[in-house]
C-alpha cells in the first residue's frame, strides 16, 4: 500500500498556483504507484481553524462555518478541474477530525508531555505561531514606524504573554535528530533536511499548544478545559491521522504515512513539531517528507499588491488541465523556486506537447501515411538486432542514431522509475521528452512520406512501427503526469485501457520493442482508435498574453 498526502490548505484566501503544484505533484506520484499495482490512499483537504480564519470570516460578513465551506469547495473544485484524483478530502471542521484531535491531545496529556503554564514570546498572527528571538528581526510598518517582524516571512510580530498549555518539545531533540539522520533520509531534498537540522541545533524551546478561548473561539476546545483552544498547527497536523480512521481499530493499516508533500514554508511544522507530537503519542513519524520550493511570476514573488497573482482556474481554461499539469511538473524543481509567466508556459507547451508529441502522432496516423489506420507490423530482416561487436549493420538505410533510439526507449521505463523513486518528476519528463525528440528525428531521417509502396511497404511499415512504439511507451509513462492527454494518445494508438480489463497500460507489464527483440507484439496489426482531433492544439500566445494583461 502507499499513502501520500498534501498539506491541508488554509482557507483564509483563494487557492493559487503553489497550492495546485503541491497537489499535482502528489497526484502524479500516487498515480505512478497505482500503475505499479499498489493500493493507494491520497489525501488532501482544508485547514479551517485559527485566528486568521476567524478574522477573514468577519471581513467576508459570513459565519466562520459558512465561510470555510465556501472556500473549501473552491479548493475542491480547482483540484477536480486539474484532474487530481485524491481518495479522501478532509476538513478540520469535520466530526471525525474532532474525535481524532481530542484523542490525540489526551494521549499527549496523559503521557505527561503537556502541562499548563505561562508562556511568552514573539507571536506572529500571520503564521499562527510563537517565534524564538533568533527568528525575529527589525522592520518597519507601512508608515515607517520601527516594528519587529519574522525574519523568514517579514510578517509583523507582537510580544505576547498568556496562560497556555505547553508541549515539552525540547525533550524530543535527541529523538528528532536521530529520526532526521535515519537512512533513507526522511526529509528531502537534502538542503531542506540540513535546514531542519540547523533549526534543531539552534535549540527547540517548549511549544505553546493552546490559545485562550477569549482570543481564539474558532477552533477545537482543549478537552476538559473550555477556557483554552487547541493550537491550530497541532489541530491541523492530526489530519494525516484522521484520514486513516484514527483512533479507531485498523488505522495502523495506513500509518505511518509513506509520503507527505509540502512547501518549504511549512517545513518546521512537519520536520520538527509533527515527529515530536507523534513520538509523544507513541506513534511512528511519517516515512518521508518531500519538500518543494515556491513559484515566482517573471522572477517576482506573487502578491496582491503587485497585481501578479496567477488564477489557476483561468489558466486551466487557457492551457487545459494537462497542459498546466505538464508545465508545473516539468518546470517544478523542488530544490529551487520555479518561475511562471504566460510566454514561458506557451513556449513549452507548444514546443513539447503540440509540436514534439502531437507532431509525431500526427505523422504516424495521417491517412496518407497510414491509410489502413493500423499499428503497422515490424519487419526484423530490415531492422535486425544490433551486433554489439560491430558498428556495421550491413543495411545502408540504418544508422547508429536509429539504434540509439531503440536503446533509449528500452531504457526509458527504468530511467523514469528511478526518477519517480527520487520524486524527481521533472527529470522523468525530461527523459521522456528526449526520447520523443529522438523519435521525431528518426521519422524525419527516414521520411516515410517519401517511401513508395508497395515495393517498399515493409520498410514503410517498420519505420511507422518504431515511431508508434516510441509513442506507446512514452504515453504509458506519461500517464501519472498528464492522465487525460496520455489516455487520448493511447486511445488513438489503439492500446486497450484498464476499463477493458487489459494490463497493456500498466507499468508492471510494460515491455518495449517486442517485435524487434523477436517476441510477440500484442499490438502489431491492431486497428487504431478513432480520430478525436489534435492531441494538443497550439496555444495562441497573443490571446494568452492579453488575458494575462501582457502585451507580446
Amino acid at each position: 500500500r502507499f499513502y501520500v498526502s498534501t498539506p491541508i490548505f488554509y482557507v483564509n484566501a483563494a487557492p493559487h498556483i503553489g497550492h495546485l503544484y503541491s497537489v499535482t505533484l502528489a497526484d502524479c506520484l500516487q498515480r505512478r504507484q497505482a500503475l505499479c499495482g499498489h493500493r493507494v490512499r491520497f489525501s488532501s483537504g482544508t485547514d479551517e481553524h485559527g485566528l486568521k480564519i476567524q478574522q477573514a470570516a468577519v471581513q467576508a460578513r459570513q459565519a466562520p462555518a459558512e465561510f470555510c465551506t465556501s472556500v473549501s469547495e473552491r479548493f475542491k473544485a480547482l483540484f477536480a478541474a486539474a484532474n487530481v484524483g485524491h481518495t479522501d478530502w478532509v476538513r478540520t471542521t469535520e466530526p471525525r477530525h474532532f474525535r481524532a484531535v481530542n484523542y490525540f491531545w489526551r494521549k499527549l496529556r496523559d503521557g505527561g508531555h503537556i502541562h499548563r503554564g505561562s508562556y511568552e514570546g514573539w507571536y506572529c498572527t500571520a503564521e499562527e505561531s510563537f517565534l524564538a528571538n533568533a527568528q525575529v528581526t527589525d522592520g518597519v510598518d507601512p508608515q515607517g514606524k520601527p516594528i519587529k517582524v519574522s525574519a523568514e516571512s517579514g510578517h509583523p510580530v507582537d510580544w505576547t504573554s498568556e496562560d497556555n498549555y505547553i508541549f515539552r518539545l525540547s525533550t524530543f531533540t535527541p529523538k528528532i535528530e536521530a529520526w532526521l539522520q535515519t537512512e533513507p533520509h526522511p526529509v528531502f531534498p537534502e538542503k531542506f533536511r540540513q535546514l531542519a537540522l540547523q533549526w534543531l541545533h539552534e535549540g527547540l524551546p517548549d511549544l505553546s499548544v493552546s490559545r485562550p478561548h477569549a482570543r481564539l473561539q474558532w477552533g477545537i476546545p482543549v478537552p476538559d478545559d473550555p477556557t483554552q483552544t487547541i493550537y491550530v498547527w497541532l489541530d491541523a497536523l492530526v489530519n494525516y491521522l484522521t484520514i486513516t480512521g484514527y483512533p479507531n481499530e485498523g488505522y495502523g493499516e495506513w500509518w505511518p504515512c509513506d509520503l507527505h508533500v509540502l512547501g518549504k514554508d511549512i517545513l518546521k511544522f512537519h520536520a520538527l513539531y509533527w515527529p515530536a507530537f507523534l513520538m509523544a503519542a507513541g506513534l511512528e513519524p511519517p516515512r518521508r517528507l518531500l519538500v518543494h520550493s515556491h513559484w515566482t511570476v517573471a522572477g517576482r514573488k506573487m502578491s496582491k499588491s503587485l497585481g501578479n497573482s496567477v488564477d489557476p482556474n483561468e489558466d486551466i481554461n487557457r492551457y487545459s488541465a494537462d497542459g498546466l499539469r505538464y508545465f508545473l511538473l516539468r518546470q517544478g524543481v523542488p530544490e529551487s523556486d520555479g518561475d511562471y509567466y504566460p510566454e514561458k508556459v506557451e513556449k513549452m507547451l507548444n514546443a513539447e506537447l503540440s509540436g514534439t508529441l502531437g507532431g509525431l502522432l500526427n505523422r504516424c496516423v495521417a491517412p496518407a501515411l497510414n491509410p489502413e489506420q493500423i499499428f503497422p507490423q515490424f519487419h526484423r530482416p530490415l531492422f535486425p538486432e544490433k551486433n554489439h561487436t560491430s558498428t556495421e549493420t550491413g543495411l545502408p538505410h540504418l544508422t547508429s542514431s536509429d539504434y540509439e533510439l531503440i536503446t533509449s526507449v528500452e531504457n526509458l521505463p527504468a530511467v523514469v522509475q528511478d526518477c519517480y523513486d527520487r520524486a524527481a518528476v521533472y527529470q522523468a519528463l525530461d527523459a521522456i521528452a528526449a526520447c520523443l525528440h529522438k523519435g521525431n528525428a528518426f521519422v524525419q531521417r527516414h521520411a516515410p512520406w517519401k517511401i513508395t509502396p508497395p515495393s517498399d511497404q515493409v520498410w514503410h511499415d517498420t519505420v511507422l512501427h518504431v515511431a508508434m512504439e516510441t509513442l506507446r511507451v512514452c504515453g504509458i509513462l506519461l500517464q501519472p503526469a498528464v492522465p487525460g492527454l496520455a489516455s487520448k494518445l493511447l486511445d488513438r494508438l489503439g492500446i486497450p485501457g484498464h476499463h477493458a480489463g487489459s494490463r497493456e497500460r500498466s507499468w508492471e507489464s510494460l515491455t518495449c520493442f517486442d517485435a524487434y527483440r523477436g517476441r510477440t507484439c500484442l499490438h502489431s496489426g491492431q486497428k487504431l482508435g478513432s480520430n478525436s482531433g489534435l492531441l494538443f492544439p497550439r496555444i495562441d500566445g497573443k490571446i494568452a498574453a492579453l488575458l494575462h494583461g501582457h502585451i507580446l
